[in-house]
């Protein structure tokens, strides 16, 4: 049995439901699940861990991204481009993904997310050129390497830009490909068992890159295996103006039609909602996963949350992809949507220590996962820390809760761990040497982009 004790820890955040701020407390895990937290608990450990200068929170839970594009950042030739555009000129570099560009990419964002307190990742993979062989297996290995906690999806896209879509034929598949091997990631990947390393999602591009037939097949599969449905939606004004053309409804409705609303279907962005729409979220259980910087980036425009929240949607946060953020960072994330929302929505908004909840629970919530998201026992040992005398967090760390939001930390934590075990220790990586990653992927990536 693998043990772990964190010991006189200064503040610890809990986001339990009684949203509990323990001050000099202990954490002891066996097999990466919390078993006690309280004062001068008695157990010894394994590994024992000094924590009274740290302030303690849940790991981050990152429901939506696009690791891929970790190597088309900050490119000049998109910069000033809306979504629709964006897309079309990036998939003439995304059409020549291997499973090489997939290894780096992932394991350089999600190292960063890490690095960052970011403890459970959701990638959003839809781009499967011809011959680039099983992309999700080389995505879990980088995971493996790093130790976080990582939901991959199956996403799929079958309608190219000769059938009226966006993207090339290269890299559009039929509806039975997709469908079988869909089944194979599932019987291959997906553990729904507690305390998973790894989970599988079913996750059609969006509503302009899909058909019906293949949104259909797609919900019935995982209603079948018992995974989870995403997707893009509402994201755009264009992305409205091109349903209401296409099938004479608005996105939601016709999501609704296909079977994709319910506790098991997440959405990333939810820009465009209507009033009538936000209840019908809520009624249903439907999440959404709130991108604000690549909201802004692609000046999609800003999502309802504070109207959301106040309704009963699930909300969760997400960076959304490296090209549109362009970074992998959470933590960011979280500073982002708190004063996005104070300027918006001034005293409606959000407070820092709800953008906190969810980037945690409400990340959870939204991957299905009651294991995770909070620091209880019985759930896994998923956290990172602060050292509280970082000459940044002077005066700073009076509100623990909102700090994160409200104040932000602009370096890399001082420790993530996941599932018991520590996988950033003194702001770096554990497992793997960051020097030498970061070399390899820049080699990469510039063959990539030619």
């Amino acid at each position: 049995m693998r043990t772990l004790l964190i010991r006189h820890i200064s503040q610890l955040v809990t986001c339990d439901d009684q949203d509990r701020i323990l001050q000099d407390a202990d954490i002891y895990a066996e097999d990466g699940v919390i078993r006690a937290i309280g004062s001068d608990l008695p157990q010894s450990a394994d590994d024992e861990i000094d924590a009274r200068h740290m302030l303690c929170y849940p790991g981050l839970v990152n429901a939506h991204h696009h690791l891929y594009q970790q190597f088309s950042r900050n490119l000049p030739q998109v910069q000033n481009m809306e979504l629709f555009d964006w897309l079309k000129a990036l998939y003439q570099i995304w059409k020549n993904l291997d499973r090489d560009v997939i290894y780096l990419s992932s394991l350089t964002g999600m190292g960063e997310l890490m690095k960052h307190g970011c403890t459970t990742c959701f990638d959003h993979h839809y781009v499967f050129p011809a011959g680039a062989g099983d992309l999700l297996e080389a995505q879990f290995a980088a995971a493996s390497a790093l130790g976080i906690r990582m939901h991959c999806s199956r996403g799929s896209m079958d309608l190219s830009v000769k059938d009226g879509g966006l993207p090339p034929e290269s890299v559009v598949q039929t509806v039975d490909e997709i469908m079988k091997d869909s089944v194979r990631v599932i019987e291959k990947y997906h553990d729904p068992s507690f305390n998973s390393m790894r989970q599988v999602a079913l996750a059609p591009c969006s509503p302009f890159s899909v058909s019906e037939d293949l949104l259909r097949e797609s919900a019935a599969a995982a209603r079948q295996y018992h995974v989870r449905l995403h997707t893009h939606l509402c994201e755009t004004k264009d992305e409205e103006n091109y349903m209401l053309e296409r099938e004479g409804m608005r996105p939601v409705a016709y999501m609704e039609k296909l079977g994709w609303l319910g506790p098991d279907v997440w959405f990333a962005h939810g820009i465009h909602l209507n009033d009538e729409e936000i209840r019908l979220l809520a009624q249903t259980g439907t999440g959404v996963c709130h991108c604000p910087i690549s909201n802004m980036k692609l000046a999609s425009g800003v999502a309802r949350v504070p109207e959301m929240l106040a309704a009963g949607v699930p909300v969760g946060l997400g960076v959304d992809g490296s090209a549109s953020n362009d970074g992998s960072n959470l933590m960011e994330e979280m500073r982002v949507a708190y004063l996005l929302h104070r300027l918006h929505s001034s005293s409606a908004a959000p407070s820092g220590y709800d953008i906190l909840k969810m980037a945690t629970r409400g990340g959870a919530r939204l991957l299905g996962r009651e294991d995770i998201g909070s620091l209880e026992e019985g759930r896994a040992c998923d956290l990172f820390m602060l050292d509280e005398r970082r000459l940044e967090l002077v005066g700073a760390c009076v509100d623990a809760g909102s700090m994160l939001a409200a104040v932000g930390v602009p370096d890399a934590v001082d420790m993530t761990i996941v599932n018991g075990r520590v996988t950033v220790r003194g702001g770096r990586l554990t497992g793997i040497d960051e020097e030498k990653t970061a070399l390899a992927a820049q080699k990469k990536c510039s063959a990539y982009l030619g």
